[in-house]
C-alpha cells in the first residue's frame, strides 16, 4: 500500500470520520474513498488537496513528503520546511508536479477551473 493510501485512510480513523463522512466532504463517493484507500485507485491533485483540507493536513503530509502531518507549525515553531508563502495572481500561476513543469494547456485547464470555483464562492 502507498504512503498517501495509508495516511488518508490513517487520519480519516483518528478524525473518527466514516469512508462515507469523508466523500461528502470532497464531494464524491465511498467507493471512491475506499479505491484511494486501498490504493486501487490514485487521486488526483485537485482531489488530494480537497482530501487534505477535510482532514486538515498537507498534500506533502500525504503524498510523504514530510512527516509534519500538521498544517501549520504550532506556537511559532519551525518545522523545518523552509517554504514561503506564495500569492497568485489569476495570470501567475506556476506548476510543477514531481518536479516535472505541466504544459501550457494543462496550466490553463487549472487556472480555468480555479476561476470558476472563484466565481462559485462569490
Amino acid at each position: 500500500m502507498s504512503v498517501t493510501a495509508e495516511r488518508i485512510q490513517q487520519l480519516r480513523q483518528q478524525k473518527k470520520l466514516t469512508q462515507s463522512e469523508l466523500a461528502e466532504l470532497v464531494g464524491t463517493t465511498r467507493v471512491t474513498v475506499g479505491r484511494i484507500e486501498r490504493d486501487i485507485n490514485k487521486p488526483s491533485i485537485g482531489m488530494l488537496s480537497l482530501i487534505a483540507d477535510s482532514l486538515d493536513t498537507t498534500m506533502d503530509y500525504l503524498q510523504g513528503k514530510t512527516d509534519n502531518a500538521l498544517k501549520t507549525p504550532h506556537n511559532g515553531s519551525n518545522n523545518g520546511d523552509d517554504k514561503k508563502h506564495v500569492d497568485l495572481n489569476d495570470d501567475e500561476l506556476i506548476m510543477s508536479f514531481d518536479g516535472k513543469e505541466l504544459s501550457e494547456d494543462y496550466k490553463q485547464a487549472i487556472i480555468a477551473m480555479l476561476k470558476t470555483m472563484r466565481e462559485g464562492k462569490k
